[in-house]
């Protein structure tokens, strides 16, 4: 699996407007409902902060992985977005979060979400990464970017 395969160009979003981690969370929403449209909106919201008061899903060194699972959806959707001030996200590192990607499985789904998880994970620990995607100018860069990393898998 490709993370392309499961994040199209209009659910990425350059630069986050939110400040709060519901913001986010609500701005990344909105990404995913462009090519999901039938989601509950705030059901899936209230599924992520749910997810959040488990644990964070700021995971350190300026990454967030929100996810969760939600019941109407067929394969998994994934949604990208940068906030270059960054935001509280109560993350392990104590840090703020500057790249986001928000993960929605289907509610049967266990494996192949557990797979997507690690895949971004794997992406994103990896530093030039991270500086490539904090310095993207536009949608369209942060998603060549993410292909042709993805490309080298």
């Amino acid at each position: 699996m490709k993370i392309l395969d499961i994040l199209p160009m209009e659910a990425i979003i350059a630069e986050l407007k939110g400040t709060t981690k519901r913001e986010v969370l609500e701005e990344l929403t909105g990404a995913l409902l462009h090519y999901k449209p039938h989601l509950d909106r705030e059901r899936l919201i209230e599924v992520l902060l749910e997810r959040e008061r488990l644990g964070s899903t700021g995971i350190g060194e300026g990454i967030a992985i929100p996810h969760g699972k939600i019941e109407n959806l067929d394969h998994l959707a994934l949604s990208f977005g940068r906030s270059s001030r960054g935001v509280d996200f109560e993350s392990m590192d104590g840090k703020p979060a500057h790249l986001f990607f928000l993960l929605v499985a289907p509610e049967s789904c266990a494996g192949i979400h557990l797979r997507a998880l690690a895949k971004i994970a794997r992406l994103l620990k990896n530093n030039t990464v991270r500086k490539r995607l904090s310095g993207a100018a536009s949608r369209e860069e942060i998603y060549s970017i993410i292909k042709q990393e993805d490309d080298d898998f």
